[in-house]
Formats: structure tokens, sequence, C-alpha cells
């Protein structure tokens, strides 16, 4: 049996959580989220409240979608009370994030232009300084994804480490040319 698929998830208060065959609504203080569960795994609510995730049989398929689908409907839980966040930072000489509205970044990033990004639906950022934003949402995937394609606007490199990076992110150092 999976050890994190047969674990329950709990559903707490002011959480409203709708279960229509195989797709799953959770609905809370943040907002909604929906998923599509896959065939042979079954989401059910027990007499406690709380949702468990079970599969029909031990086949290879099976087994491998039962605890991804229970991490991705507690993720869900989740995001709708606390949401997500990844914060990033910027490491470089005059590179710098300037904030025009909680969906829209700008960013300068050594190019000869400056960058903008504009937020997906669901997602806000803040910057905190000229070199440390946050991406925010309450889906954990779109918030990973959006944090992920702004660093790779400007990866960090291995030789100063300037670039973009996630918050407490170690970047592999090389050493420079060998000089006589």
């Amino acid at each position: 049996m999976s050890r994190i698929g047969k674990l329950p998830i709990t559903v707490p208060s002011g959480v409203e959580v709708s279960i229509d065959g195989q797709q799953v609504q959770v609905k809370g203080p943040k907002g909604s989220l929906q998923h599509r569960v896959a065939e042979p795994i079954k989401v059910v609510r027990n007499d406690d409240g709380q949702l468990e995730v079970s599969r029909p049989n031990d086949e290879r398929v099976s087994k491998s979608l039962h605890g991804l689908t229970r991490t991705l409907v507690n993720n869900m839980v989740t995001g709708v009370t606390e949401g997500y966040e990844k914060k990033l930072e910027i490491v470089g000489v005059g590179y710098r994030v300037i904030s025009k509205g909680p969906a829209e970044l700008e960013f300068a990033l050594g190019f000869s232009h400056p960058v903008h990004v504009k937020a997906p639906e669901g997602i806000t950022f803040t910057v905190e300084s000229a070199t440390k934003f946050a991406v925010q949402g309450i889906d954990k995937q779109r918030v990973g994804e959006v944090a992920a394609n702004i660093r790779k606007i400007r990866k960090p490199e291995p030789y100063k480490g300037k670039g973009v990076r996630y918050a407490g992110e170690h970047v592999r150092r090389k050493a420079g040319k060998a000089g006589k």
C-alpha cells in the first residue's frame, strides 16, 4: 500500500469539497480549484469528514496514481486555505526588478531592453526590494511554473553567480581561467 496514498486528507473548516464522479472541486477562503482524478482511483469522504483516496487493485498504473492523486488533492486544500509562495532573488550588478502593479514585473537583467512579465490568472507578484520578489497563488503547479519561467529569463551562471535564482538556492561555482 502507498504510504502517502493511504493517509487521509483533513479538510479544515471553511473549506468546501464537492466530489462528482472523477471531478473534485475545492472551495475555500482564497478561491476555488478543481481536478479530474485519473480513472481507476476513487476519492471519497469518510464519516469523520476527511477525504480518502483509494485504488481498486495493485496494478502498476493504479499504484503510481494512488499517491499522486492524494498529493494533488491535498495541495488543492492547502492552496485554498494558505496559498503558495515562491521567493526569488536577483544577483548581479545593475540587475533589478520593478513592480508595475500586482500582476506585472519589469526586469533589468543586463539585456539591451527591459523584460516585462505579466502574471497569468490567479498569480500575483510582490516585490520586497530591488533584488527580492515573490510569486504567489493558490495553485502550486502554476506558482512553480511561473517562478521557473522567470528564472529561465536569466539563469544563474556558474562563474560569478549572476542571474535570477530561488531564495536559498545554492549555485555551484566554477574556477575562472588559470592565469600564469
